[in-house]
């Protein structure tokens, strides 16, 4: 996702049950001639078209989880076709998926490739205009549309020459009103909203010890200087490195890393001397409340561009999205608002606004074409295909508080490891855990609950969970004490048991 941060090594894979795996699975709108014109008859202007084109407005707590895939919406089907960057090729599975890159520097590579407008050459709608003409009649069609052109020439040069000798130094353009309100700025429109937001966002450029960074964005949180990005914009300046803040007005000031989660892809970041700076917090909006459709804003740094707007819609929720970090072997979990406004790398940590201006996310991935094999063969090329994931705000929020106050990130969890490679039946308990740990912590949550290895975890309460990466991503919705709803298989029957969520402090 937007964890520009592919490539990165993961953690040894819990083993699941040994069992059967799941096997690895133009249109022309060329133009046809009418009958040809008499020869140094001027042609008939051809009809207008029935229709012109529209033009769109402008823009769990889990003990080390095994190697991370990418992951899958429940329900959604599997595109083959996918890796990813960061598996061993040695270690391949029998089946591909696709994964997420960051959307910040180092994205993978991906592109579309190009369709001529309107269904391809000869008629600009992609109309046919009359009746094809015989074939015995070509060179005469040939010759009758030089005579045509030829004499429409040297008329329209005629026409010209007169007009210009009548009106010599006369200006033939014409001045728009300068009405500002036929512009629609108000408030509520996007350029009202972007221009509200744009002076509480900032790029952050990270540098580490070895030279290494990039960069990425971030908003205001609070009067105290706070900013709310992702923590793959930052990891790398995380130890002794150097971070710096860039407002739209210019200026730029010195920051810290206050605390960040690797596993929730947050980070919060304080600037170190705030004299000066225009500390106007963005509205934080509530990401329960977003609904599929609803328009949404996307304001960040792409390719270092600062300050760049577009615009979508929410193209889904909860969408499991699994990436790395870029840094290390964690790897980061989410249950994703997609959009498909443009976001490319650089758009890291940025705010995702609704229609009124508030907050409901932050960008962090986005889907590259090219990544394992792309779609449809298309040229590798890095960057927006309208598959972009923001972590909601409901959690990123919940996430900073807990940074602010002690610099560290408290997860939920159940106490178990399961497989993070089998897709598509569930989230199978692993009969070990790594390194000859149990697979279900004793006196854990999920111990407490009666789960045991090899159970197969099917739902969490009303969501239907596909994979390992599909319910951690669930559970971390969540705060620890709440208590979820689990369905399991054992034995080919289905149970249901009632967990309360415990808890881990820190990245491990």
């Amino acid at each position: 996702m937007s964890t520009e941060n592919e490539g990165a090594a993961v953690p040894s894979e819990a083993k699941p049950p040994t069992g059967p795996q799941p096997d690895s699975a133009s249109a022309s709108g060329a133009q046809t001639p009418g009958a040809p014109p008499a020869p140094g008859a001027r042609p008939a202007a051809p009809p207008p078209p029935d229709f012109a084109p529209t033009v769109p407005p402008a823009p769990g707590g889990f003990d080390e989880p095994g190697p991370m895939p990418p992951a899958y919406g429940a329900g959604h089907p599997r595109q083959p076709g996918y890796g990813h960057p960061g598996d061993d090729p040695a270690a391949e599975q029998t089946s591909q998926f696709p994964t997420y890159s960051a959307a910040g520097p180092g994205a993978g590579a991906g592109g579309w490739g190009q369709q001529p407008p309107y269904g391809g050459g000869g008629d600009p709608w992609g109309t046919t205009t009359g009746s094809p003409a015989p074939k015995r009649r070509n060179g005469g069609l040939i010759a009758a549309v030089l005579v045509a052109a030829l004499v429409a020439g040297g008329v329209g040069g005629g026409i010209g020459f007169w007009a210009a000798g009548q009106n010599d130094g006369a200006s033939t353009t014409v001045s728009a009103s300068g009405d500002p309100g036929a512009l629609n700025r108000k408030p509520t429109s996007v350029s009202g909203i972007a221009q509200k937001a744009l002076p509480s966002v900032v790029t952050i450029e990270a540098q580490g010890a070895t030279g290494d960074g990039g960069t990425g964005t971030g908003f205001i949180y609070d009067k105290q200087g706070h900013i709310l990005t992702n923590n793959h914009v930052v990891a790398s300046a995380a130890n002794g490195g150097k971070l710096t803040a860039t407002f739209s007005n210019g200026k730029k000031y010195n920051a810290e890393v206050v605390g960040n989660a690797q596993g929730y892809d947050v980070a919060v970041i304080k600037l170190k001397n705030a004299s000066g700076a225009p500390l106007n917090p963005l509205p934080l909006g509530k990401s329960s409340n977003v609904q599929v459709g609803d328009a949404t804003i996307a304001i960040g740094a792409p390719f270092g561009l600062s300050g760049t707007v577009t615009t979508g819609i929410i193209s889904a929720k909860d969408r499991p999205v699994a990436s790395s970090d870029g840094g290390g072997t964690s790897a980061s979990y989410m249950s994703a608002l997609q959009t498909d406004a443009s976001i490319n790398p650089g758009n890291s940590g940025g705010p995702l606004m609704d229609a009124g201006g508030n907050v409901i996310g932050i960008n962090s991935a986005i889907q590259s074409a090219g990544n394992g094999g792309g779609m449809g063969g298309e040229s590798q090329q890095s960057g927006s295909i309208g598959l972009g994931f923001a972590i909601p705000i409901d959690q990123a929020r919940r996430v900073a508080q807990d940074l602010i106050k002690s610099g560290k990130p408290v997860y939920p969890q159940i106490g178990v490891q399961v497989g993070m490679r089998d897709t598509g039946n569930g989230a199978t308990i692993a009969k070990t855990g790594n390194n000859g740990s149990e697979a279900v912590t004793p006196n854990g949550p999920a111990d407490k609950a009666g789960l045991k290895p090899g159970d197969t975890i099917t739902k969490l309460d009303d969501t239907v969970v596909d994979s390992g990466p599909t319910l951690i991503s669930e559970i971390w919705q969540h705060k620890p004490g709440d208590e979820v709803t689990l369905t399991y298989k054992r034995a080919g029957k289905e149970h249901t048991t009632h967990v309360t969520l415990g808890q881990r402090t820190g990245d491990k």
